[in-house]
């Protein structure tokens, strides 16, 4: 859309940018760049102008689009097709829509709500319009099995950079894709494998991501409130979510440029950033149910679990359900 275009100069000057220069560059009348103006000041955007120099962006309103994360993905794969929705069911389902189409690798789906996010296991993840950060990215690696199932730790990593980037903390990591902060859910990640064709190797990888941003109690209701918090409840004032998910797909893209081969950093940093470390965890395999201490994530991202008689045992994500720790699970 042409405001979109125009928000995208607007961004990238560093000074007034002159109404002529624009129309000239988008090839549309300076009237069509005066309506574009227009338009993006109806939706909150403070842009100022002046005879002779032009319009200034001023201020921004709290918006995901293309335009907004113009300039801030340059020589990133991903992003490279971006897709921003008012509503979309998940935008993991649009993905795997589109990658059954032939969709290329580094496409991008934002979206301001989701109708039916969704977690692992068929849980449900609340998507409040214009509360969080809903995102889901295309892959299409040539991996091995074994190294693709690596991808939802290496994402935990990857938000953990990204909030500490913007934000200036760091949360921690729940084993193995929640992202939490003082015991509640800050972050969930769901990474899915798709299959085409009678093959059994994965012929593309979906990652999302959501991050509750602006969320207040009310916005969580009273059954998820105490177990899930917002970045605005842990800081001051939250960061705008465009900042946040340019922040998220560089680092992204950045995770699938070094995947698998950086996979000693990524275990190292994830190891540290494991907050199921140390605690009591009850394992949920099927109908058997038993506890023992989280002692280690393994070479392979794999939880580590000492039984209450001493043996220890290797539980996959894929698996099990880990219980009874920071109570929301």
């Amino acid at each position: 859309m042409l405001r979109e275009d125009v928000l995208k100069l607007l961004k990238e000057g560093e000074g007034p940018q002159s109404g002529e220069e624009m129309s000239q560059r988008l090839g549309v009348s300076r009237a069509a760049v005066w309506k574009a103006v227009s338009a993006l000041r109806d939706e909150g955007y403070l842009i100022s102008s002046a005879p002779n120099r032009g319009y200034r962006l001023e201020a921004s309103p709290d918006r995901i689009s293309a335009g907004e994360l113009a300039g801030s993905l340059a020589g990133c794969v991903l992003g490279r097709e971006l897709i921003c929705l008012d509503t979309v069911d998940s935008t993991n389902s649009e993905i795997k829509r589109r990658a059954l189409e032939g969709a290329a690798e580094g496409l991008t789906v934002l979206a301001d709500q989701q109708t039916a996010g969704r977690g692992r296991r068929g849980r449900g993840f609340v998507s409040p319009a214009g509360k969080g950060l809903y995102l889901s990215v295309l892959l299409r690696p040539e991996s091995a099995l074994r190294e693709l199932l690596w991808l939802t730790a290496w994402t935990g990593v990857a938000v953990c950079d990204a909030v500490e980037e913007v934000c200036g903390f760091r949360p921690g990591i729940k084993w193995t894709n929640d992202i939490v902060w003082n015991g509640r859910k800050l972050c969930g990640i769901l990474t899915e494998l798709g299959m085409e064709g009678e093959g059994v190797q994965p012929q593309y990888v979906v990652i999302g991501v959501g991050i509750n941003v602006s969320q207040t109690a009310e916005d969580f209701g009273p059954e998820v409130a105490p177990l899930a918090v917002s970045l605005g409840e842990i800081l001051e004032h939250p960061p705008r979510r465009a900042e946040l998910a340019a922040a998220l797909l560089r680092s992204l893209d950045t995770l699938r440029a070094e995947f698998p081969r950086s996979r000693e950093r990524y275990l190292e940093q994830y190891r540290r950033d494991c907050v199921t470390l140390g605690k009591e965890v009850r394992i949920l395999r099927g109908s058997e149910s038993w506890t023992g201490v989280a002692e280690e994530i393994d070479e392979d991202f794999q939880l580590v679990v000492r039984r209450s008689d001493g043996r220890r045992e290797i539980v996959n994500a894929g698996e099990v359900s880990v219980r009874g720790m920071l109570g929301y699970v």
